[in-house]
């Protein structure tokens, strides 16, 4: 009993030094890919700077548990392949433990996390793509102004105008607030275009709720694209009505729905969703069985060839879901078979497996 604690104190303690590791370098490198993305829309106009930081963090705790299993799946094929490759597993075999004996100690690991993964997938995963969408709209509904920043060129909300400001300069000498440098304007009416120029100018607003740009001391040229024919206009002041968006309602997908409004849905769509979230518990659970036969290493062979192996199986069991998922969002395929189908078919192959690696180490063990 002593010997049995012990063997699963050890698994345990492994197991979890190891998908520490595994966990903060896929997270970091999770974060990378989302910030780079992120940033590139940031760069191109797409997205404020501002909102960078937020919606990175809802991308991450969106896509938490899928890292979470993978870390499950790592943690444990990474485990006991150490075993293998130390030749520690021909001592406990020849110690009377068999390959089954790894069952309970890889379940009480993998079990708080399979447990987090629920949670995560049915109800924080959702709520952070919520968020993020409702944060995305929010930005998208700024005025004019708001979208405005020092050295960029922005387009307004409706994309009749283009904004240039070379600099912020904190109060203007009328005392309003938002003072800026160096202004540059865009603007199409009626088929003319117009440009402002002005080398400072700050916002007014107006008690019915009105704001607007107030250029100070500028130029104005207006003319007909193609046409040699313009007008240059100096002015002392010039007002720009600044534009905003009406607030929408927040546009609601399958991916941001809370996981009961799914399940009073009738629609495949939610119906398929609804199948992807309670298939990421199933399939940590199922990979952190598949990871003990899967791990077996021959210390006279290569090392990578159970990793390849491993990977490609997750990576198949992955696809097979999004295959299931793909189906019952079509109606190809009704969901009270597609939830439990691929859980299935991938729990006869982990017995199989584990019945062809205790055949071969009952064949190899010496008789007495």
């Amino acid at each position: 009993m002593a010997r049995g604690s012990t063997f699963e104190r050890a698994v345990i303690r492994e197991c979890t030094g190891t998908a520490g590791a595994a966990f903060v370098a896929l997270f970091a490198i999770l974060l990378t890919t989302q910030l780079i993305r992120l940033l590139s829309q940031a760069a191109g106009g797409k997205l404020v700077s501002e909102a960078v930081i937020a919606l990175l963090g809802f991308g991450a705790l969106t896509h938490l548990p899928i890292l979470l299993s993978l870390t499950v799946f790592i943690a444990v094929l990474m485990t006991i392949s150490r075993s293998y490759r130390d030749s520690e597993m021909s001592v406990w075999f020849a110690s009377g433990l068999p390959l089954t004996a790894w069952i309970k100690p890889v379940l009480k690991f993998a079990a708080p996390l399979v447990a987090a993964i629920a949670v995560l997938s049915l109800l924080l995963s959702p709520w952070a793509q919520s968020k993020s969408t409702e944060y995305r709209q929010r930005m998208d509904t700024r005025d004019d102004v708001a979208r405005v920043s020092p050295g960029a060129f922005k387009e307004s909300a409706s994309g009749e105008r283009v904004f240039f400001v070379e600099a912020a300069s904190g109060e203007s000498a009328t005392g309003e607030e938002g003072s800026v440098k160096n202004i540059f304007i865009s603007s199409m009416q009626h088929g003319r275009l117009g440009v402002m120029m002005s080398t400072s100018g700050y916002t007014e607003s107006l008690p019915n709720g009105d704001r607007f740009v107030v250029l100070v001391n500028g130029r104005r040229y207006e003319g007909t694209p193609g046409s040699p024919e313009y007008r240059v206009m100096e002015f002392e002041r010039y007002a720009v009505r600044i534009e905003t968006k009406e607030a929408r309602g927040i546009e609601q997908t399958t991916k941001s729905l809370p996981t009961w409004a799914l399940l009073q849905s009738p629609a495949n769509a939610g119906k398929g969703e609804l199948l992807w979230r309670i298939g990421l518990p199933l399939a940590a659970f199922n990979l952190a069985l598949l990871a003990i036969p899967l791990s077996f290493v021959n210390p006279r062979a290569g090392r990578t060839n159970n990793l390849v192996l491993a990977l490609l199986t997750y990576m198949f069991y992955s696809n097979l879901i999004s295959v299931c998922q793909a189906w019952v969002a079509q109606g190809k395929l009704r969901f009270e078979t597609g939830w439990w189908l691929v859980h299935v078919v991938m729990f006869v192959v982990l017995i199989l497996l584990f019945f062809k690696r205790l055949s071969v180490f009952t064949w190899m063990r010496p008789r007495r």
